[in-house]
């Protein structure tokens, strides 16, 4: 049987993908490549199709003899579903629709939802629990709570069978350098600081330093992309036991501040990181972090790199693309 993989060309879905192929299971990846590559596939079988319509997903399903899907086919920009929602309603929410009723027509009832911490908005205690309250800060936030309301009450009604899973901040890149995160598309820090230390591009903004942090910027938690490649395995595996239906967060459980990752850069660059300090964003929340005890009860799941390891891969890989 097969997995499908929905958003395989992308930044994290490709790496999983490339887990999957190297323990031997049987892939395809559905991608509409409109910010995926395809070089990213590595070789693995792409289908070219809008998760939007059903029909081309039931094919897909059919034609691959697939059993289960991971999703990973969201639009992920905080700021720009703020000034674009429209495409985030259809991308993230519509298409999940479309998704699932593509898969229920093809008889497949397993999804691994590649959702986010984001769901929780601006945290009332720390680390964040699945239990916190959902309180989607932007229109990003908001499709992925969606989604996975979505995907719970197809659960209710037609028998689905889900795992959804909310990680903090994905960064690095594989371990040989094959794989890492594209600066030009993406606005997350980690890949955006590599592109000042490069030389790439001016230096880099750090939104507020007036924050009550240890050194006044921003406090993450930062998780290594094959640390979630290796959690979205489980995953399926967990759903293949025939377990229950699951939420559950994925991080180290460990705040990194942003002079922490310039400080980590410096080091695997040998040079400082030029930088400029700006005010807050609003709706930033201080301090965020992952208790992730659950992931390791039921999935056996736990975070493995450190942020240092993180830097030193996407550093490595950013370099050898430049």
């Amino acid at each position: 049987m097969t997995i499908l993989v929905t958003g395989g060309a992308g930044y994290i879905g490709s790496h999983t993908l490339r887990l999957l192929r190297s323990q031997h299971r049987d892939v395809v990846v559905l991608d509409s490549l409109v910010r995926g590559s395809e070089k990213n596939l590595l070789g693995a079988t792409l289908e070219v199709a809008d998760i939007c319509i059903s029909a081309a997903v039931e094919s897909i399903c059919r034609k691959h003899n697939v059993d289960s899907v991971i999703h990973f086919a969201a639009y992920k920009s905080a700021g720009e579903s703020m000034t674009q929602p429209h495409l985030y309603w259809r991308n993230n929410v519509e298409g999940t629709v479309g998704l699932v009723e593509g898969m229920l027509a093809a008889n497949v009832k397993q999804i691994v939802f590649s959702s986010s911490a984001a769901v929780y908005g601006n945290p009332d205690h720390l680390p964040i629990t699945e239990s916190a309250s959902i309180k989607p800060e932007n229109v990003y936030a908001e499709t992925k709570a969606m989604m996975e309301r979505i995907i719970s009450w197809y659960g209710v009604t037609h028998g689905l069978r889900w795992a959804s899973l909310r990680y903090f901040n994905a960064a690095g890149a594989s371990s040989d350098g094959a794989l890492g995160e594209n600066w030009d598309i993406t606005t997350n820090l980690i890949p955006l600081v590599m592109k000042a230390a490069l030389g790439a591009s001016g230096p880099i903004k750090v939104l507020g330093n007036d924050y009550p942090t240890p050194d006044g910027t921003g406090v993450r938690d930062y998780i290594h992309v094959e640390d979630l490649a290796d959690a979205h395995a489980k995953a399926v595996d967990y759903l293949n036991d025939g377990k229950p239906n699951l939420t559950v967060n994925l991080g180290t459980g460990i705040g990194t501040s942003v002079l922490q990752i310039l400080a980590a850069t410096e080091k695997a660059s040998g040079k400082p990181v030029p930088h400029q300090f700006a005010p807050r964003r609003l709706g930033d929340p201080a301090i965020v972090y992952a208790d992730a005890k659950l992931a390791q009860q039921t999935l056996g799941w736990t975070a493995t790199r450190s942020y240092e390891e993180i830097i030193n891969s996407a550093f490595t890989w950013h370099k050898s693309q430049s």
